[in-house]
């Protein structure tokens, strides 16, 4: 099978493995780790920030990050989008008990103007703005990129109304790598920065939390009450060193796959929209059949993809797709579009 649901579906490389089992560990909840901190402080360095905490997924790395920065009855501003609203199970507020103003942009992304309109004003009726998070590169944004002009904006105004301002960045590389950007850029604007290693990067497990040191100290506390304290996480922090060593520029061949898959989708008579493609997400709109359906002809074929709602997909090129699975792909797609449009004429001549 080709595996299009998602870059999670990424198995370590055998050089990737090599450094795992050559890891040195120790006991990472007395911070003896030596891997894990090292990887902690690469990450830190790679943003300009004093420190970092290696977490065990993208989720409990946000988690984390909006606890540190609110108390309960205090508000979040995000978009209805947005992954830390969306998919964490409603963590904000079993977490934090914060509350969420909520940005509903159709193209998922949040504005300066979004935020100034959100910010309440200091009176007992309302609960406390504390706390701006973004997601970039949007997941259900179709893997699109922020421009950068207007993250400063936004990081401006936080500043200016004294709110933490937090990036959930689980494909930030992906970004990063599309637009030309470095991480230091992103570490001047954010109180702290999540990013996530087991999707592009093709680590087996993990995300990095970071942040300056009184908030990761508070981080490590938060972490510990989650259950995320891990004992030899050296293992999997490995995983994490080379991935940043050795798969983010690479990420350009995912995005050029993805425009690749693209392009032909437009040419499809079972695609009705193309959303626009920035990195290595693919969605589209159905035409003549739902997702559902479509997706079940894809698994016949021996390709895997998910539904984004009843008439939508989303494929992700990865790692793991190869130039022979892309090939494969485009052949899918193509023998797929005569069998839907063969079908659909008997379905048309059975009604007369």
């Amino acid at each position: 099978m080709v595996d299009l649901r998602s870059d999670t579906f990424t198995k370590p490389t055998r050089e990737m493995l090599d450094c795992m089992f050559a890891a040195e560990v120790g006991d990472d909840v007395f911070v003896e780790d030596p891997t894990v901190n090292a990887l902690e402080e690469k990450a830190a360095a790679l943003f300009g920030k004093e420190a970092a905490l290696f977490c065990a997924s993208g989720t409990m790395a946000n988690q984390i990050a909006i606890k540190v920065h609110t108390r309960p009855g205090d508000e979040v501003i995000c978009s209805a989008q947005a992954h830390i609203y969306y998919y964490e199970g409603g963590g904000i507020a079993f977490n934090s008990g914060a509350s969420v103003k909520l940005v509903d942009n159709p193209d998922t992304f949040i504005t300066v103007s979004d935020v100034e309109a959100r910010i309440n004003p200091d009176d007992v009726h309302f609960p406390k703005t504390r706390l701006v998070a973004v997601e970039n590169t949007s997941n259900r944004g179709g893997g699109r990129c922020y421009d950068f002009r207007e993250l400063e904006r936004i990081s401006a105004l936080c500043k200016a109304h004294r709110l933490s301002f937090h990036i959930d960045g689980a494909r930030l590389f992906n970004a990063l790598v599309r637009k030309g950007e470095n991480p230091l850029q992103y570490g001047q604007l954010f109180d702290s920065v999540s990013i996530c290693l087991s999707k592009g990067l093709g680590a087996p497990v993990g995300s990095v939390l970071i942040g300056d040191k009184d908030f990761i100290k508070e981080s490590r506390r938060v972490r510990k009450v989650f259950g995320g304290g891990m004992r030899q996480a050296g293992y999997l922090a490995a995983a994490g060193i080379y991935a940043l060593d050795h798969h983010v520029e690479r990420l350009a061949e995912d995005h050029h796959k993805a425009t690749l898959l693209a392009e032909a989708l437009k040419e499809k008579s079972y695609v009705a929209e193309v959303f626009p493609v920035e990195t290595n997400i693919v969605i589209f709109k159905t035409a003549g059949t739902d997702a559902a359906t479509l997706l079940d002809h894809f698994r016949g074929d021996g390709i895997h993809a998910l539904s984004m709602g009843p008439d939508k997909v989303r494929l992700v090129t990865h790692l793991d797709f190869t130039d022979e699975d892309f090939e494969k792909t485009i052949s899918v797609l193509k023998q797929l579009d005569n069998t839907l449009l063969v079908s659909n004429q008997k379905k048309r001549y059975s009604g007369y």
